[in-house]
């Protein structure tokens, strides 16, 4: 069985820092690209980073550009987002989605897996 566990988040202080982790298991996702996505109440799921099988290539929402990271370690088939300097705005569930079909990776249909989630709470 394929599953991607996301963990780490939490309530944190604007201006804070948070690092969210998600693992994979039942098969190896190194080829695949893995991406975050965010969705905040009353709103659509919104793209904020991938990341290439290789990890050399990265992509990052303008919103989060220059705050968070995003990286892999495909021995361990794990992906983390770091987020710094968080901001209220970033309050939100963040799911992590790995996929390998061509397509807009930005967009939520170029994803094959994705985990259950993980509530992100910034505080003012």
């Amino acid at each position: 069985q394929v599953r991607l566990v996301e963990s780490g988040g939490g309530l944190v202080q604007a201006g804070g820092s948070l690092r969210l982790s998600c693992a994979a298991s039942g098969r190896t996702f190194s080829p695949y690209r893995k991406g975050w996505f965010r969705q905040a109440p009353g709103n659509e799921r919104e793209f904020v980073a991938v990341i290439g099988g290789s990890g050399a290539n990265t992509f990052y929402a303008d919103s989060v550009k220059g705050r968070f990271t995003i990286s892999r370690d495909n021995v361990k088939n794990t992906m983390y987002l770091q987020m710094n300097s968080l901001k209220p705005e970033d309050t939100a569930v963040y799911y992590c989605a790995a996929g390998s079909s061509l397509g807009d990776y930005t967009t939520s249909g170029a994803y094959d897996y994705w985990g259950q989630g993980t509530q992100v709470t910034v505080s003012s």
